[in-house]
């Protein structure tokens, strides 16, 4: 299971850091997507430093070989991608939604093989 944790966190990890970097860069597929869903385009810059945050914390995580940190950086990203989704479903765009789901996906694995690592 410690490889499946690796290898689910770096993903998280991965997935999290580069659509913080879209946000900052301001992509065009993320200025559709957040207006579509009636993201205000000031909040991006606060959105994208959370998912940043949250990759971070869980790369942090694993090469400090604390799941604990991992465990509460990807609870954070599981909380906002919550949020992304209502926001998806708010405004009945589900079209696209599988996107923020994967993310969503990613983190909750990445919890639950956190939880895993503390108890192993």
């Amino acid at each position: 299971m410690h490889t499946a944790y690796l290898v689910l966190a770096w993903i998280t990890v991965g997935l999290n850091v580069s659509i913080a970097v879209a946000d900052y860069l301001r992509a065009p597929f993320v200025l559709a997507n957040s207006s579509e869903v009636h993201v205000p385009e000031p909040w991006l810059p606060g959105l994208a430093t959370l998912k940043f945050a949250g990759g971070v914390g869980v790369a942090l995580g694993v090469i400090a070989g604390v799941p604990a940190l991992t465990l509460a950086a990807a609870l954070g990203i599981v909380l906002f991608f919550i949020g992304a989704m209502t926001f998806h479903a708010r405004a009945k765009v589900f079209y696209n939604i599988a996107f923020p789901g994967m993310f969503l996906g990613t983190a909750a694995a990445t919890v639950v093989l956190s939880l895993w690592e503390i108890s192993g």
